[in-house]
């Protein structure tokens, strides 16, 4: 397996992070792209990923995956243990949830905050609207709140133990310092949160 990875983006980060809990890193090849040179959106990449997307992952076979959640579902079924999808239907949905609410409701709202408002981001954001970030930044500081608040009564995001939720979240939690902003400082159950997880990656 092939992996195309790019340093310090949040979505490559999350499959990387992935594997390293699983112990397979060493598992897949893995090659280096530039976003910020805009080395995705070269034809001989576009043949990998049709929308440019980072990562991607080409299967022994030929087969190319893209979209870190689809690719993490993948290894999950190629490397089981330990399991960070969920062992049971209920477990699988409340990871799945928290996964999603990280997703959309602080990762989303940041990423929106970031493309529209960062210098570096104006040659990828044509154009950047200042108004929507702004709207965004207040979006993700208030699902941060929530999050510090579940973790005042939980080790860790869902079902009682570390997942892919967690992961999704740490990777967050790295990549909110490119605009200054690092809740686990912020908010200090996600601090106490973040040390957890970041010895269960390992």
């Amino acid at each position: 397996m092939k992996l195309y990875h790019s340093p310090q983006a949040p979505n490559p980060e999350r499959v990387v992070k992935f594997l390293k809990a699983k112990g397979k890193l060493d598992a897949v090849e893995i090659e280096e792209l530039s976003i910020m040179k805009q080395e995705h959106k070269t034809p001989e990449y576009r043949e990998v990923s049709p929308f440019s997307q980072v990562p991607a992952l080409i299967l022994d076979d030929g087969t190319k995956l893209t979209e870190s959640r689809a690719i993490c579902t993948y290894l999950e079924g190629v490397f089981p243990e330990p399991n960070l999808m969920g062992a049971d239907p209920k477990e699988k949905a409340l990871i799945e949830m928290w996964d999603r609410r990280v997703e959309l409701m602080l990762f989303l709202q940041f990423a929106t905050w970031f493309r529209n408002t960062h210098p570096a981001m104006a040659p990828l954001e044509v154009p950047q609207v200042p108004e929507a970030g702004a709207k965004a930044e207040k979006g993700a500081k208030a699902m941060a709140k929530r999050i510090d608040a579940h973790l005042a009564e939980n080790d860790f995001l869902a079902a009682g133990r570390f997942s892919i939720a967690d992961i999704t979240l740490y990777c967050f939690t790295g990549f909110a310092g490119v605009m200054k902003w690092k809740p686990h400082e912020e908010f200090e159950n996600i601090g106490k949160w973040r040390e957890r997880a970041k010895a269960a990656i390992g």
